[in-house]
């Protein structure tokens, strides 16, 4: 017997049907990469198969006795404590004779990722609360992990442990993730959604690309074919009394079921349509720093440094989780103040800056009203204006997903909201933190 068995599965979440009659078994031991565009519902798959939500039709069969548990995209903002009683919270109960247990489980996993118990949840960076969530989520040694975007917010020496980790996992693993390497060393299978149905591909991720590439344009081919029939009919039936003659109404028919098939039909997403307004050309000095040091709560994070920052360099910021990479950045921005030292910013920066908890947006407006800032136009290069559905098309919203509340949408296109937001605008300084998570 499968260790999940899915039978059928159909759900409209908060929109469009996301699941339409899906069915699939999971096996003991796979380490499956569930794939997908953002928004196809690879989230609500996975909190589907933890019971977080309901299904609108179909049913999900486990072996008995069989856990699961579910590592979410987003770190909680209002979670806090230190970290040993965040990751004991995984047990829900924690009886006398089971607490030497569950203790001693809770210490293993802290040694084993290197977290120290005592620190404060709230005061530790993304990627540090993203490793706390993490063994929280492994601490129960569930049969099914379920992983959704882990690779966000940890560092380069972080993903490495993280997959060592996964391959020696011995249970059952499923994961969401845009890290193309991630899924190369993890994957044994391919999970794909793709306009509500759920493929199957049965290979690691190469083999899968492979795959996908020759279906897509034999799917083109038929669907090109198909459109070119259905325009005969089309032009056939306009010429009126041919149509209508008894011996032509089974061609009738059949026109009438080309039109439902058509209409059935959902296309693919294309390819965002991504474009920067140039601002006014800056200074040539962007930022001067001057033997800065920055102090928290009695830890120093920087220590006495310097660099200048000129027009045209392209500046990238590594380092492990917590050292201080957010912090410099928002040192540079102004938006703290360095404990000694000096940061001189340069004249005429326009400053498109993309934060990594996506704190910019506003989850009670709609995709529309936060971009444009509840007008109906945007302005363009040259003096023009746009109209802010036609723009938010290029970051792939439809009308009808424009109108959607921010909160409601997933991490990827949260992403592209924030960047729609911020490329509305001109700029001439682009400040990017995580960029690419979710998406």
């Amino acid at each position: 017997m499968a260790l999940v068995a899915i039978e059928e599965l159909s759900i409209g979440y908060r929109g469009p049907t996301l699941l339409d009659s899906v069915s699939c078994k999971i096996e003991s031991g796979q380490r499956i990469g569930l794939l997908g565009r953002n928004g196809a519902g690879k989230t609500t798959f996975m909190r589907l198969l933890t019971g977080d939500v309901t299904p609108d039709g179909g049913s999900i069969t486990f072996q008995a006795n069989t856990s699961a548990a579910l590592l979410q995209q987003d770190v909680p903002q209002e979670m806090t404590g230190t970290i040993d009683t965040i990751v004991a919270s995984a047990f829900q109960t924690n009886s006398d004779s089971d607490k030497w247990e569950h203790d001693r489980a809770v210490e293993q996993i802290l040694s084993r990722m290197s977290l120290d118990p005592t620190l404060r949840f709230e005061e530790l960076s993304s990627g540090m609360k993203r490793r706390v969530l993490l063994a929280k989520t492994l601490v129960r040694k569930p049969d099914l992990l379920l992983l959704d975007e882990p690779t966000n917010h940890l560092d380069i020496s972080a993903i490495d442990w993280m997959e060592q980790f996964l391959l020696k996992w011995n249970g059952t693993l499923m994961f969401v993730t845009h890290d193309r390497e991630f899924l190369r060393k993890l994957a044994t299978r391919i999970l794909e959604i793709d306009r509500g149905k759920l493929f199957d591909w049965s290979c690691d991720y190469d083999t899968f690309l492979k795959r996908k590439e020759a279906a897509t344009a034999a799917q083109e081919k038929q669907d090109a074919l198909f459109d070119k029939k259905l325009a005969q009919e089309e032009a056939w039936i306009r010429q009126g009394i041919k149509a209508r003659r008894t011996r032509n109404e089974g061609r009738v028919r059949a026109l009438k079921k080309l039109r439902e098939e058509r209409t059935e039909r959902r296309s693919a997403v294309g390819k965002v349509n991504l474009q920067i307004q140039e601002g006014q050309k800056s200074g040539q000095l962007v930022a001067a720093v001057e033997q800065i040091s920055f102090d928290y709560e009695g830890t120093t994070i920087i220590n006495n440094f310097s660099t200048a920052i000129m027009r045209g360099d392209k500046v990238g910021i590594i380092g492990p989780n917590g050292a201080g990479k957010t912090t410099l950045l928002k040192l540079l921005l102004g938006k703290l103040e360095p404990t000694t030292g000096s940061v001189r910013t340069g004249t005429n920066l326009q400053i498109a800056y993309f934060d990594q908890l996506r704190d910019q947006l506003d989850d009670t407006k709609t995709v529309e009203e936060d971009v444009a800032d509840g007008y109906q136009t945007i302005a363009t290069p040259g003096g023009g204006t746009r109209h802010v559905l036609g723009y938010l098309q290029d970051f792939l919203f439809t009308p009808e997903r424009a109108r959607t509340l921010i909160g409601r949408l997933s991490g990827g296109e949260r992403n592209r909201v924030l960047l729609a937001k911020l490329f509305a605008k001109p700029a001439n300084v682009i400040v990017l933190d995580e960029p690419t998570n979710d998406l």
